[in-house]
């Protein structure tokens, strides 16, 4: 049956022939599919009648129309009856496979698509040259009844066509798409042919109970975008029916006709469907669909695709929970801050009406006290004016007498009662004082207005910046400067500080509160840490703090001077004198008599001296003024390095050495020569212990000599060798810019040489970076 029906299928749009046309080189295709070969010739200057020729799709055999154009050429009715009986074979039959497929009637001139939708279209020959079994949907002519009959058979359609899940998600208030009405009447059934949703008034009327109507398929009403397929990207209202399998994508049948596909491979979608699904897994069954990707390549991709996709899902999930918690927090806190500030401003209200009253209280009291003694003022002078009132009576009185004995009498005494009266005229006046007007007080709350006006919420402050140009270091202490734009906000400072290497992870050593060295409730803007390691490089952090929390700078590394030092006097050979600050050591033929020791050099020609300092650790930098000497050799050595002998002889020194004009590098009696120049009058050492390297360096011109890489496993010591003139020692210096430079870039080639070169953290690429 499959394989009959792969050759009732047309070429062009993969599903069985429609109305077919008898091409004259045999072949057959759908009249539909042969017009649609004509449109997609036409042009604004070649109109559809203009054509008068196509190519065969199958054999590409030139078909020349006459003046009728397809009307011209033959139905192949055969064919026809032969696809009549077929779909009634397969109608019969309850497991057919087109009991889900349909046929489109032929429509001239052309209106419809090539094929159907992508849900019923698969693929068999033609010009693509795959086959399959075809999935269209069935004609249903023998479930259709008359429109004016019951509709029944049009429910079976919907049950047997539509999955639960598109059931689900129909719309039971679908509006007819045919009503003239305003607002429409409701639809009763869809026409999966036409695409339409009808009334059952408009039904009547577009679908009688004849051909070619009996072959739509109705169902329950659909949405619009169940019904209607995926359109071509490249084809304006072409249905994809097709996959190609070069580009990947689902293309239409003008794309595999007259379109840039014409010469891919193709496949129908359901086949295409078919093969990806069988390899399909859900998320939690990855492991198992591993063994079974691996039978094709395009399983695999799928597969990795698929576990990557998990992956990533489940790091989105935890990324969204932690966000939800934070938003959750958020909600929290400023609940907690609202709340917070209603209860800080009730106080400040609170705080503002208590003393508005004690205030009032004291203005009260104020007055009642000014307004009393402004009474008895007031009461006083009027006995006064009383007082003086009556006198004056008196003595007006006195002066109006016209008996000389009369006025004589009385006018002694009323002139010594005036002349008293006037005398104490002062002392019963009483002051007014005006200060009791209270003219001299006055409600003043500017400042505290502006205080009020400057309330806010508290923050943390901004992260403090520390200063490198202005730190300082010694052996054994680091003075760490730092500046903060919020220092009035900033309640106190917290130093933090640790050892930093480059083979450690930051990170994590940073996560790492065990290694972190804390100095807290710092006031100032400045602190010197002592009991440092020397040559030693250190993290630095700078935490301020208030109420509201507290902000990181960004880290600093800071190192250590190197260790100072000077030359042992016990270790120096008998012929060499050193300076009374044991930093100049100068050859010395004559004999001095020096007590024998075992740490003392003692050999034949062996003139050397010893720092008096053992190295287990750290970045140590010391520099050696060679002044005239010809003849020398400077390194470092273990404590049990022989003393009766060349240093750089034996397996535990290591030494540059210069014999006259030449140059060269020793350890365990190996020498090798380097370039150096002969005006080389600074030599510069430099000793990473940690880092398992010794260098030396032309500290005059910023050289680099030699490197030696050793895996130090005891304590070294400097040593020094001469031969002729002097040589003197500066020790306890920094580790100049050009030195750091080089040992830098030694030991970045040293780890990937090891293959310890591996990505670096961000917070390793320079002095300073964010954390």
């Amino acid at each position: 049956m499959e394989t009959l029906e792969s050759e009732l299928t047309c070429p062009i749009c993969l599903e069985l022939f429609e109305d077919p046309l008898l091409l004259p080189c045999a072949h057959s295709l759908c009249f539909n599919c042969a017009h649609r070969i004509l449109v997609s010739h036409c042009s604004t200057s070649k109109p559809l009648e203009s054509i008068s020729a196509f190519q065969c799709p199958t054999c590409r055999y030139v078909i020349t129309l006459n003046h009728r154009g397809l009307e011209g050429l033959k139905r192949n009715v055969t064919l026809q009856n032969i696809i009549d009986r077929f779909q009634k074979a397969s109608l019969s039959g309850p497991n057919s496979p087109t009991e889900s497929r349909r046929l489109q009637p032929p429509q001239r001139p052309y209106t419809a698509t090539i094929s159907g939708s992508i849900a019923g279209t698969i693929g068999g020959g033609g010009g693509g040259g795959t086959s399959g079994s075809s999935a269209r949907g069935s004609p249903a002519t023998s479930s259709h009844s008359h429109p004016h009959a019951n509709h029944t058979n049009h429910t079976n359609h919907t049950n047997a066509n539509h999955s639960p899940a598109v059931v689900a998600k129909m719309d039971p208030r679908i509006s007819c798409q045919f009503c003239e009405q305003d607002p429409p009447r409701e639809a009763v059934k869809t026409c999966v042919t036409c695409e339409v949703s009808y009334c059952d008034r408009c039904l009547r009327a577009t679908h009688p109970n004849k051909k070619p109507f009996t072959s739509h398929r109705l169902v329950e009403p659909v949405p619009d975008t169940h019904i209607r397929g995926l359109t071509c990207l490249e084809h304006e209202n072409e249905k994809v029916n097709m996959y190609c399998l070069v580009d990947d994508q689902l293309i239409c049948a003008l794309c595999k006709l007259v379109g840039r596909h014409r010469e891919h491979q193709v496949s129908s979608l359901t086949e295409r469907f078919d093969k990806l699904k069988a390899y399909q897994v859900s998320p939690g069954r990855v492991s198992d669909a591993v063994m079974e990707a691996s039978k094709t390549s395009a399983a695999q991709t799928l597969e990795n695709n698929l576990t990557n996709l998990v992956k990533r899902n489940s790091e989105l999930e935890n990324q969204m929970a932690k966000l939800i918690q934070i938003c959750q927090q958020v909600e929290v806190n400023t609940a907690m801050h609202e709340a917070k500030l209603v209860e800080e401003c009730d106080e400040l209200v609170e705080i503002i009406r208590q003393r508005k009253q004690v205030i009032a209280v004291k203005i009260k009291e104020s007055k009642v006290m000014k307004l009393r003694k402004l009474a008895q003022q007031i009461a006083n002078c009027r006995q006064c004016l009383e007082r003086s009132s009556a006198l004056i009576t008196q003595a007006e009185q006195s002066l109006k007498e016209n008996d000389h004995a009369r006025f004589l009498q009385t006018a002694r005494n009323v002139a010594e009662r005036v002349a008293m009266a006037t005398a104490s005229s002062q002392v019963l006046i009483p002051d007014v004082n005006l200060n009791e007007a209270f003219d001299n007080f006055a409600l003043d709350f500017s400042r505290e207005k502006k205080i009020l006006e400057g309330l806010d919420y508290l923050t943390a402050p901004n992260p403090p910046s520390i200063r490198d140009e202005l730190c300082t270091a010694s052996h054994d202490t680091i003075t760490v400067h730092w500046t903060s734009e919020d220092e009035f906000s900033v309640t106190s400072y917290e130093l933090q500080y640790t050892i930093y290497t480059g083979q450690t992870n930051f990170i994590s050593l940073y996560n790492s509160a065990d290694s972190w060295m804390i100095v807290p409730n710092i006031k100032q803007n400045h602190y010197t840490v002592h009991g440092l390691q020397s040559g030693t490089r250190y993290i630095f952090f700078v935490k301020a703090i208030n109420q509201a929390g507290s902000r990181n700078s960004e880290p600093a590394r800071l190192k250590t001077n190197s260790q100072p030092f000077k030359l042992d006097p016990k270790t120096a050979h008998k012929k060499l004198r050193l300076s009374n600050d044991c930093l100049t050591m100068e050859k010395d033929e004559s004999s001095l008599k020096k007590s024998h020791t075992p740490e003392r050099f003692s050999g034949t020609g062996s003139y050397g001296a010893a720092g008096n300092v053992f190295i287990d650790s750290g970045c140590h930098y010391w520099e050696v003024l060679l002044g005239a000497s010809t003849w020398y050799a400077i390194g470092v050595s273990y404590k049990s390095a022989p003393k009766n002998e060349w240093s750089g002889k034996n397996s535990s020194s290591w030494v540059f050495s210069r014999c006259n004009n030449n140059f060269m590098v020793r350890h365990d009696g190996k020498e090798m020569l380097v370039e150096a120049s002969l005006q080389l009058r600074r030599l510069g050492v430099l000793l990473d212990y940690d880092n398992n390297s010794l260098s030396f360096h032309d500290a005059m011109n910023s050289q680099h000599i030699h490197t030696f890489e050793i895996s130090f496993l005891l304590p070294v010591v400097p040593t020094f060798m001469i031969w002729n003139k002097s040589v003197m020692i500066l020790s306890g210096l920094p580790v100049p810019d050009f030195v750091d430079g080089v040992a830098s870039d030694l030991l970045e080639q040293q780890q990937q040489q090891m293959g310890l070169c591996r990505q670096e953290s961000p917070y390793l690429t320079g002095m300073k970076t964010c954390h």
